[in-house]
């Protein structure tokens, strides 16, 4: 198996890089959970972007997103997402470990927040995120924000 990461700005991916990466994001957050929501929300432009490949398929990825855009006080990891045939593989643990390294290299150690499907508080919470907030609806889904001091 060959395992490779990317990050990169939204200008330095490549029409085959962004093509992929919408539609792993559609893939799982519009058909697999069935929710009706406007993936692009004007922010991917701002942002860094995260893709793991293995053998040249595109397994998993996420947005960095700078201090401001999201969170007034804090740099947030956002569209975490793994395709269904590497989940339990440990390719969402070497997302996320990516993803919190990328963002401190490009914005500095301060805190990260994600909005983090209920569901999957345990793992985050393994990477050092807690709940920061009460549960909010978010599509249809649980969510709660936690934060990586």
């Amino acid at each position: 198996m060959s395992l490779t990461k990317i990050s990169k700005a939204f200008d330095e991916l490549t029409p085959h890089e962004m093509y992929e990466m919408l539609r792993l994001r559609s893939e799982v957050f519009v058909v697999e959970q069935t929710c009706v929501f406007l993936d692009m929300d004007n922010k991917d432009q701002k942002c860094q972007h995260i893709l793991l490949y293995k053998d040249d398929e595109l397994e998993a990825t996420a947005r960095l997103v700078p201090p401001g855009l999201s969170y007034p006080d804090a740099m947030s990891i956002g569209r975490i997402v793994t395709s269904m045939a590497v989940r339990g593989t440990g390719m969402g643990k070497v997302l996320v470990d990516y993803s919190i390294a990328e963002c401190y290299r490009l914005y500095g150690h301060g805190p990260i927040k994600i909005g983090a499907q209920v569901y999957a508080k345990g793992f985050y919470k393994s990477f050092g995120f807690l709940q920061s907030g009460p549960v909010y609806d978010e599509d249809g889904i649980d969510h709660i924000e936690m934060t990586k001091a």
